[in-house]
Order: C-alpha cells, then sequence, then structure tokens
C-alpha cells in the first residue's frame, strides 16, 4: 500500500487513489468519477494481490487436508478471521462466522436464532429505514412463527423517532433489528442506546453493519449489540466476504443455517450433531480467497486509521450537501453530517432520478438512481425514487465538483 501510516496526518487522498486501478480508466472519453460505495466499494491493489496470490500459490480447501497447501489456506482463512474480529473489537474470533455478507448473515440470524426462539405473539421490531435484506428475513421468520412486525417511524429530517421507542419496545419484543448506518439515508442510529433500551425488556438487537462497518470506527463491546453484519465488498474486500458477529451464548444456542459438510460433528441416520463455533455455520466449501482478500482490506483501512475514515466522510458530505442545494437539489436524509455518513440521496428538481443518472453516466459519473431498497424510505418521503452520491476514502471535493457540474447537462437536456 502506498499508505503506510496516516492516522495523525489524516488522509492523502491523491495518494489513496493510486492504490486503486480502477479509478484511472475512463468511461467514454471522461475520467472515472465512482460514487457509488455504497453500493459496492473498489479494491485497492493489495486486496486484488492478496487473492491472486492465494489462488497462485495456496489454493486448497480448508480444515480438510494435513498436506502443505491446505495447511496454508487454512492459516490464511483463519487468520483473516482473527484480523476481522479485531477489526470490530471482538476478544473471541470464533464469535465472528464468515459468509457472502449481511444478506446472508441476516438470513442466517433470522432463520437460526428467530425461527428456534421466536412463537406466537412474540415480537419483532424493526424501522421504516431498512434494507429490504433487514425486512424481508423477518417477515419470513414472522410467518414460520406466528410473530408480529412492528416498525419505528422516521423522522421528517432522517433520524430514528425515538419518541415511539419506550411504548413500542415491550416484553413481547424479542427481537429488535436495526441498521447501523442508512444506506439510502445515510443516517447513523444511536445503537448503543437501542441495545440498552432491547436489552431492558429482554430482547436481541441484531444490527445491519453493512454501511456502518466501513466507515465508523466500531467497537461491539461498546455498542452491546447482539449480532453485527459484515459485508466485505462495501470495505474495500472482494465480492461475497464479510460474514456476522454474534455473542458466543448466542451462537451456541442457535441452529445452523446452511447443512453439509464441515459443520457437522457426527452423523447418524436420524439426526446429526453440530461442529464447535464458529465451523458450526460454515458448511461446504467456503469463500476462502475472498476472506483473505477481506483481511487485506482490513489491514489497508487500519493503516488509514479509522477515526481518519469519519472525519473525511464527514468532510465531503458536507461539502457535497452544500453544493448539490445550491444547484436546486433536496437532500433525502440528514444534513447534519454529525448524524450521517457519505451516502447522500437527493433529488434534482423535476428531473426523475434515472434521468439523472443517465446524463451523470455520460459524464463518466457513476451514481446509483432507484429505491436502493429502501421502498418504506421512498413511500416514507412520498418519492419513487432518488438519486444516491455515496462517497469514500478515494472521493475528492474535485469529484463533488464533477457531479454538481455536470447535473447543469440535466438542465439542458431535460429543461428543468
Amino acid at each position: 500500500m502506498a499508505v503506510t501510516e496516516q492516522r495523525k496526518a489524516g488522509l492523502d487522498v491523491e495518494r489513496i487513489r493510486a492504490d486503486f486501478p480502477i479509478l484511472s480508466r475512463t468511461v467514454g472519453d471522461k475520467p472515472l468519477v465512482y460514487l457509488d460505495s455504497a453500493a459496492t466499494s473498489q479494491k485497492p491493489r493489495a486486496v486484488i494481490d492478496a487473492e491472486r496470490e492465494f489462488y497462485e500459490r495456496h489454493n486448497a480447501n480448508v480444515h480438510r487436508g494435513i498436506y502443505m497447501l491446505s495447511e496454508e489456506a487454512t492459516e490464511l482463512y483463519e487468520e483473516a478471521r482473527v484480523k476481522l474480529a479485531s477489526f470490530i473489537g471482538a476478544t473471541d474470533p470464533a464469535t465472528v462466522i464468515f459468509n457472502r455478507g449481511t444478506t446472508e448473515s441476516i438470513n442466517a440470524i433470522a432463520h437460526g436464532w428467530g425461527r428456534k426462539f421466536l412463537k406466537e405473539g412474540d415480537e419483532i421490531l424493526l424501522t421504516d429505514m431498512e434494507h429490504h435484506s433487514n425486512i424481508v428475513p423477518w417477515q419470513l421468520a414472522a410467518r414460520a412463527t406466528g410473530a408480529t412486525l412492528r416498525y419505528l417511524p422516521i423522522t421528517d429530517d432522517g433520524l430514528i423517532d425515538l419518541s415511539t421507542l419506550e411504548s413500542s419496545l415491550t416484553d413481547r419484543t424479542k427481537v429488535f433489528a436495526v441498521t447501523g448506518m442508512s444506506n439510502s439515508l445515510g443516517t447513523l442510529t444511536p445503537v448503543h442506546l437501542l441495545a440498552d433500551a432491547a436489552h431492558a425488556v429482554g430482547a436481541v438487537l441484531v444490527v445491519d453493519g453493512a454501511q456502518l462497518v466501513p466507515h465508523v470506527p466500531v467497537d461491539v463491546r461498546v455498542l452491546d449489540c447482539d449480532f453485527l453484519t459484515i459485508s466485505g465488498h462495501k470495505m474495500l474486500g472482494p465480492t461475497a466476504s464479510g460474514g456476522f458477529y454474534a455473542k458466543r451464548e448466542l451462537l451456541e444456542e442457535m441452529d445452523p443455517f446452511i447443512g453439509g459438510g464441515h459443520m457437522i460433528h457426527e452423523v447418524y441416520r436420524e439426526y446429526s450433531t453440530w461442529n464447535d463455533v464458529p465451523g458450526k455455520f460454515e458448511g461446504g466449501t467456503m469463500n476462502i480467497a475472498q476472506e483473505v482478500g477481506l483481511a487485506a482490506a482490513v489491514d489497508y483501512l487500519q493503516a488509514l486509521g479509522m477515526q481518519n475514515v469519519r472525519a473525511h466522510e464527514e468532510e465531503i458530505a458536507a461539502y457535497a450537501i452544500e453544493r448539490l442545494q445550491d444547484a436546486g437539489a433536496r437532500i433525502v436524509g440528514p444534513v447534519d453530517v454529525s448524524k450521517r455518513g457519505g451516502a447522500v440521496s437527493f433529488v434534482y428538481r423535476d428531473v426523475h432520478p434515472h434521468d439523472v443518472a443517465t446524463v451523470l453516466n455520460e459524464e463518466g459519473i457513476a451514481v446509483r438512481a432507484g429505491h436502493h431498497c429502501n421502498q418504506l424510505v421512498m413511500r416514507r418521503f412520498n418519492v419513487a425514487a432518488t438519486t444516491r452520491a455515496s462517497f469514500y476514502v478515494y472521493n475528492t471535493r474535485r469529484e463533488v465538483d464533477a457531479l454538481v457540474n455536470a447535473l447543469g447537462k440535466a438542465d439542458d437536456v431535460f429543461g428543468a
């Protein structure tokens, strides 16, 4: 990595950009301006090299061989678990379960814990800002168990309406599932406060950390969450990397989600017994090279310093919000950067977000347009869709300027 130590000096974004090969490419004859990191982040050369080196030098299945390559692969895979656990403040690496990321993780939790322990009359509390991946698995669990879904509303400025929290959490609430940072509104949620409230009524707190973990310092001991999901591809790692953290006692008592090789201890004709945690939840051939690549991403982010990552995103989000508002855009979500991350959703005058995104693409600018798997949010703010520009460690003010300048093209094309 070109940047070796930046904790004191902040981020040298130009040096960081040199670590990302894709950022040097063009779209047509325009330089690429990548503003869709909330969907998936770009990968530094260190991550690409780590995954390639695994396939070139160490490729074998893990935990299943006593020959050298298998032992090397196992060591790299388990080393990745240790690094990810340390990154989120988990003192026991076995409490980090590998899989393809947040969607699979919430399904595993809703199936393995929810379907085992929920019953008719129990309640699952969500919020109206949840990604569909933190709604649909709970809908399925409720349908299977007879539990009921309830939702916390959102305020006009895009925050969770905490005035309803006390009345919504009751002794019937068994699960409180909430995003740590909204992928559409950018809202940061008060996870520790929500954990205290959930535990006071005997509920478990499930945190969708897909947007949280890549962008702010996270310590599960401080948050006191029961579950935290992690999407590696949103934190500079490969696609299909990540997993979830859970408190050890929950992992011991819940059921596995995937049945098959490695997750068993013994198999009989009528029943099987499970492997120890974390193997109990990692059936079949795992995403080994991807998790090795994720370990390199963790190294990269730790070298940058997560406080620096957060500070950079606050600065660039503030600049983007100011410039977008000056250009006539309406921000959907908080405008106070102390309460949000770098995913900025907006509506530009009367131009449909898909049309905005099409015009921006012609200028080499990659943004997301649509409901962002947040249809409840779109209904709450009475919009069909938004345009979303999401920022990360490699984005610059110059790119914000390019975004805003390109919006003028939408005026020319659509007469806004």
